[in-house]
């Protein structure tokens, strides 16, 4: 059997810890094998072969798994629940104070109180959800 394939071979036992193990490093190391099989089809020697695959080896995981790690560090967060409520604009419904009252937020209509007990707010007056306490939420 050719040396190429060998390496070939090697590339396919790297891509499989990859897919096993969502190791990003193992994909690089087999393209490294991938790359030392060009250079034997290439007529290259033992010892370039194993220059050739652990410099691309080292250069993509140098250059490739950083960026990858600032673009999975980057991902927006999803917010869901009470918290994508958090921080919102509402309608006072029926008046808000540190008792209670009524307010339409998001389409529903929730039980509110104010974040300051001693300050009242209006029907028709736009307010900010500041908090969630069960199904009451906390404005001002």
């Amino acid at each position: 059997m050719n040396t190429w394939a060998w390496w070939l071979v090697a590339a396919v036992g790297l891509g499989i810890p990859l897919v096993v193990t969502a190791m990003p490093e193992f994909g690089m190391l087999a393209l490294g094998a991938v790359a030392a099989a060009v250079t034997d089809a290439l007529g290259g020697g033992t010892i370039t072969q194993f220059v050739v695959f652990a410099v691309v080896s080292v250069a993509l995981i140098a250059v490739v798994r950083p960026i990858a790690n600032r673009q999975r560090s980057r991902r927006p967060t999803l917010q869901s629940g009470i918290e994508a409520l958090k921080g919102r604009q509402a309608v006072v419904l029926e008046r808000v104070d540190g008792h209670g009252g009524r307010i339409k937020l998001a389409g529903e209509i929730w039980s509110a109180r104010a974040l300051d007990g001693d300050h009242a707010y209006e029907v028709g007056q736009q307010v900010d959800v500041v908090d969630i306490d069960g199904a009451t939420a906390v404005v001002m």
